[in-house]
């Protein structure tokens, strides 16, 4: 098949995608909407394209969708693949090219439709003229059948991780290393890589940091990626005299979380708003147990006291309740657990194969008159 790959930008995400695209025999198209200078699998065509600087404005949109009718109509795909809802797939609806399998990302149906009227209707139209739905978990596709959409042309699965990198053997050794250079040998190292944004609550673990931190002294916070809220996390460090427990890495190259993955005891997602973190993935392949928010996705990994904890959403007092009890938890066989159902929900090299399945349906849908 000649499959359109049409995304943002080219996020780690994008680039787990086209990799498996450029590996399946099919005819691989990317398409990005935004500018920049990309990185292009072999094996994977990339369109030129004049894309848009930032976010997707209304003013934006009629000139958009006629100079992608153009190119649809030019390279005549099989199907074209796009997300997020709101603004990639609403493109392709809006030109009515058929079949469109459009893709969720987790927070254009789990927030952003319930937040803006103007994306929540572009995302319905979007689902009501897509041949199929991609979504990375389950609470996602129940949100889309709340839209109106047929359950039956759902395609759910984990987006998943490369389960051989992301082991405990893969990174123990650097992260002891790394361990050893901060003095950090006999502490208890908690890990966070969300991004530093109000819908990710780092901010809520911060301050339950702060609390527990207080009578732990053997507690220590290692935080990745940055946002518009680290002044913020940092000054209630600052505030509450822990700072030097804490140790901010900053956005920090993929190809070295093993490092701190292998350094961490716990990993922490504190996020308000998600579908299948990868990240939380990463770190149950890894062997770590997690703490998280008790929002619908990440309860579809977590299981409070077999691979991890499980805090109310918002919470901080709590949290900081859960992260001063930690030393009194059986890690080893929270540990062994989270990497089984890794292994068993979140191996990549397997649940990309649900992707080319996905695709067949589509090309079955259209053969049939249905797409």
């Amino acid at each position: 098949m000649r499959i359109l790959y049409f995304t943002r930008a080219d996020s780690v995400h994008d680039q787990r995608f086209m990799a498996a695209l450029a590996g399946s025999g099919h005819e691989a198209y990317v398409l990005r909407l935004y500018e920049g200078d990309y990185k292009t699998p072999e094996g994977v065509s990339a369109i030129a394209f004049k894309g848009i600087k930032g976010p997707l404005r209304l003013l934006q949109i009629p000139g958009l969708v006629a100079r992608l009718k153009k190119l649809l109509e030019k390279l005549k795909p099989d199907l074209v693949h796009a997300g997020p809802l709101h603004d990639l797939a609403y493109l392709i609806a809006k030109t009515g090219y058929k079949p469109l399998l459009s893709m969720s990302w987790g927070f254009d149906l789990m927030r952003d439709v319930n937040v803006d009227a103007g994306m929540a209707s572009r995302a319905r139209f979007a689902l009501a003229n897509s041949s199929a739905l991609i979504t990375d978990a389950r609470c996602s596709a129940q949100k889309a059948v709340e839209l109106g959409f047929d359950e039956n042309r759902i395609c759910i699965f984990p987006w998943g991780v490369d389960i051989d990198k992301f082991s405990p053997q893969a990174v123990v050794t650097a992260g002891k290393r790394w361990r050893e250079a901060q003095n950090w040998q006999d502490k208890t190292v908690l890990l966070c890589l969300r991004a530093m944004e109000a819908n990710y609550g780092v901010d809520v673990l911060a301050k339950a940091f702060a609390i527990a931190a207080k009578n732990g002294p053997d507690l220590r916070l290692l935080l990745l990626g940055d946002g518009s809220q680290r002044s913020n996390i940092e000054k209630i460090f600052d505030v509450a005299g822990v700072s030097e427990q804490v140790w901010f890495g900053g956005r920090v190259p993929n190809d070295t979380l093993g490092t701190y993955y292998g350094a961490a005891d716990v990993y922490v997602t504190p996020s308000h708003v998600d579908g299948s973190s990868v990240s939380l993935m990463e770190a149950m392949a890894c062997g770590l147990p997690s703490l998280v928010s008790d929002i619908p996705a990440n309860l579809e990994w977590v299981r409070h006291g077999e691979n991890g904890w499980v805090f109310p959403d918002n919470d901080p007092v709590k949290l900081a309740e859960i992260i001063g009890k930690l030393k009194n938890d059986d890690w080893r066989a929270m540990a062994h657990q989270a990497r089984q159902d890794a292994q068993e929900k979140a191996n990549w090299n397997k649940n990309k194969q649900k992707l080319f399945d996905c695709y067949q349906f589509v090309h079955q849908l259209k053969d049939k008159g249905l797409a």
